[in-house]
Parts: C-alpha cells; sequence; structure tokens
C-alpha cells in the first residue's frame, strides 16, 4: 500500500537574492503548500442546434500558496525577500518555485513568480499560521505513482 508523508516534501523559492527552503524543515503549518492554478484549460461552446466546441487555452498560471507556523524563521527571511523586490521592477516576479517528492515522484515548478502581497498578520490567544501567496506565469506538474 502507498504511504505518503510531508516529511518527503521538498520545496525550495529560488530568488534573485537567495534560495530560501520552503519544505519540510521550514516549520511549514499543517494546512502545508497549495499549488492552485488560475485559469480553466477549456471552454466549450454549445451552439443553438446543439453542436459544440471546444477551446483549449494556453493558460499555465496559477498560485502557490505557503502557509508557515508563526514561529517559523522563514517567514523573516521572506518578509526581507519581499521588502528587497518591492524596490525595484528589475527584481520582480523572477522567482522560482519548486516542489517535489523524490519517494514518490512529485514534482511542481512554477516560474515567474511574484509575492501576491504582504501577507496578512494576526496577533491573538493562540499563534497563528502565515500565508505566503505567490502568483506564477507558468506552473508544470509531474505526478508519481505512488508505487
Amino acid at each position: 500500500m502507498p504511504a505518503y508523508s510531508f516529511l518527503d516534501v521538498q520545496a525550495t523559492l529560488v530568488a534573485v537574492g537567495g534560495v530560501i527552503n520552503i519544505g519540510s524543515g521550514a516549520s511549514v503549518a499543517e494546512e502545508g503548500i497549495t499549488i492552485q492554478r488560475a485559469g480553466d484549460k477549456n471552454t466549450m461552446l454549445i451552439a443553438a442546434d446543439g453542436n459544440g466546441m471546444h477551446s483549449l487555452h494556453a493558460d499555465k498560471s496559477g498560485q502557490v500558496t505557503v502557509r508557515l507556523i508563526k514561529g517559523s524563521p522563514v517567514n523573516a527571511k521572506l518578509m526581507a525577500l519581499y521588502d528587497a523586490q518591492s524596490l525595484s521592477s528589475a527584481l520582480w516576479g523572477k522567482n522560482i518555485i519548486t516542489v517535489s517528492n523524490s519517494v514518490v515522484g512529485d514534482m511542481h515548478v512554477a516560474s515567474a513568480c511574484a509575492f501576491k502581497k504582504c501577507p496578512d498578520m494576526n496577533n491573538k490567544k493562540d499563534a497563528d499560521i502565515v500565508e505566503w501567496i505567490f502568483d506564477s506565469i507558468d506552473i508544470n506538474s509531474i505526478l508519481g505513482t505512488y508505487n
């Protein structure tokens, strides 16, 4: 029977100014890392007489959301990177995020990534998570077989 563990998930953000581990070992919250596509790959058009056609879209854009616990030291690294990249459009939108699980063969590469915004910060009774959202122009994925 196949098994999964977040301990096998490796994720990195490669940016002008450094490489940051955002996977296992970075104090990722239980909610983990989400890779979400922005647009549909298809539009279906149905004619008045019932005939139809499909339109294949070239869109491979989406978002990568990394959720870290409040006490993760990676938050400070990401905030410093956000602040530095915010200074100039020459530095903006050039990040590459990879998320992989070599045990099962999953691999996701998001390129031309930019910070969506500075994350919301909550200060309350219990520590919270910090969500870092990145817009990506191009996401390519391969799913493993879990053999």
